[in-house]
């Protein structure tokens, strides 16, 4: 069986767009105002955190890849309120920089899957997303219209 692993170039053209963004930004601009009550840096430090969490359950599914874990849609938002106050507590640019290092471990793990292990999340119904690049794109975005208002 074939393994679809087109994830990892748009996982690389994001992380590039993230890291020109990190490289670029000012501190003054990393704490920008951002809708919701985050900033930049914050949202920044947000991508950090999701990125973080399929690290983290990556190593579980290595592990033990009976282990399916997932959040539902309904989690989603909960859990983002309870991390923004600690992200927005981050050095501006300290989360920006967790940002790309994060984004460059979890794009580096999720690429070297084996194949085996690729079959075995999408059998499970994908509980790792290895397309990082939607959540990273998804938020540059948003990042970059700010920066163009």
């Amino acid at each position: 069986m074939s393994v679809d692993r087109t994830y990892i170039s748009e996982n690389d053209a994001e992380r590039a767009r993230l890291r020109a963004l990190v490289a670029r930004l000012s501190d003054v601009e990393l704490a920008r105002p951002m809708p919701a009550g985050w900033t930049i840096a914050g949202v920044l430090g947000h991508l950090a955190f999701w990125d973080q969490r399929i690290l983290s359950l990556l190593d579980r599914w290595e592990g033990s890849p009976s282990v399916a874990p997932r959040i539902e849609d309904s989690d989603v938002d909960w859990i983002n309120d309870a991390g923004k106050p600690v992200l927005l507590a981050l050095d501006p640019r300290r989360a920006a920089n967790l940002a790309l290092s994060i984004a460059e471990e979890v794009d580096r793990r999720v690429a070297a899957m084996s194949d085996d292990l690729i079959a075995r999340n999408a059998a499970a119904g994908g509980p790792l997303n290895l397309r990082r690049a939607e959540h990273r794109g998804e938020h540059l975005r948003e990042i970059e219209q700010i920066l163009k208002s």
